[in-house]
């Protein structure tokens, strides 16, 4: 099968976790008989140095023209005092919202190798698998007018939390839809006890739900939402919300497996390609030094090969490959313990690779 890939390196680490994810997909490529074809483009710092904008047309034209975007991550301190429009991160907003990118998934899976990285008790998150279901082309991060207002007694700022009946249902109808193929229970996150959009939220989440009699519905405020992920995470199986609560609980539950380095994401929605990317930043801080980890990239790999290619077997030889170097106590610098056998970015790639060429093989 051939399919082409735009995949977008970005500012930071990106560029070193992006090699190692391609890499993996040429050993998926060799191994089950597939050809990958790469288109490169730009998009958030690198973007506004190289071409004066954080997201070129060219870029916008060449992911709609592919199967699939792979992005590694935008950002840094360097582009920090940049006026909002200008921002690394509004080439981000904008590249999901040109793709109708309206579904973020973003998987929360314990490994069990990796319960003593977190800051909780192993009680707490051993066997915790939840996935997090963001709307991402709607609400504050959208909504107009959005903007700064000079006033007689100073300034004030204006941001508009705006959706439409039919961004609810589509969302919540993709977290219904998952469900069912999981534990077949959705928890609908709102403040419908304070905003008018949240109470419009909870009242379509039932609509949708009364479609859906084999799955469960409850509904949670935010607040309470939060506190939960941290005392009970296991009663959680999908978790659907609005955009800005979507970003700050799934940044939350990321620390429930030990690493953000650890957690990948997909945006999906729309006719056009699914966008695939690690959930962490661009950690300028050990950009170049051959330490990121890559684990998250090379996940998400694995779920551009499930949810935009078909290809599941693929997808599982990657997932179990890095549980196989997870559980033969291999590890990056930012989930290590002690005893544990530290490799660097390009190692910890390598280990994979061989674990999924043995996988194959076998």
């Amino acid at each position: 099968m051939n399919k082409v890939i735009t995949v977008i390196p970005g500012d930071g680490i990106g560029p070193e976790v992006i090699k190692s994810a391609i890499q993996v997909l040429d050993t998926v490529a060799e191994k089950f008989k597939h050809q990958f074809t790469y288109q490169y483009a730009k998009l958030g710092g690198i973007a506004i140095d190289e071409e004066g904008t954080p997201l070129p047309q060219s870029t916008i034209d060449l992911c709609k023209s592919s199967d699939g975007v792979l992005l590694g991550a935008v950002g840094g301190p360097k582009w920090d005092t940049l006026p909002g429009h200008m921002r690394p991160e509004k080439g981000l907003l904008g590249i999901r919202k040109a793709l109708q990118l309206y579904a973020n998934l973003r998987p929360v899976t314990a490994h069990n190798s990796l319960l003593d990285a977190s800051t909780l008790k192993r009680e707490v998150v051993e066997g915790v698998d939840l996935m997090i279901v963001r709307e991402l082309t709607g609400g504050l991060y959208f909504g107009q007018p959005q903007e700064r207002r000079q006033e007689v007694d100073g300034e004030a700022v204006v941001d508009t939390l705006y959706y439409k009946r039919s961004e609810i249902e589509r969302i919540v109808k993709q977290a219904f839809e998952l469900a069912r193929l999981r534990s077949k229970k959705v928890t609908s996150v709102d403040k419908a006890n304070v905003l008018e959009s949240s109470r419009l939220w909870r009242e379509v989440a039932e609509e949708v739900g009364a479609n859906y009699p084999d799955v469960k519905l409850e509904h949670m405020l935010v607040d309470n939402a939060a506190m939960q992920l941290i005392r009970n995470p296991k009663q959680f199986d999908v978790v659907v919300t609005e955009n800005m609560f979507g970003d700050i609980l799934s940044d939350e539950a990321s620390m429930l497996t030990g690493s953000l380095g650890m957690l990948p994401s997909a945006s999906i929605g729309g006719e056009g390609p699914g966008l695939y990317e690690p959930i962490h930043g661009s950690a300028p801080d050990i950009a170049g030094q051959n330490k990121a980890n890559p684990l998250a990239t090379i996940l998400s790999v694995a779920m551009m090969l499930r949810y935009s290619f078909n290809m599941s077997e693929e997808a599982d030889a990657i997932e179990q490959a890095v549980t196989n170097v997870l559980e033969a106590g291999f590890r990056t610098g930012d989930i290590a313990e002690k005893d544990d056998k530290i490799l660097n970015t390009e190692e910890m790639t390598e280990k994979v690779i061989e674990n999924i060429q043995l996988a194959v093989t076998n």
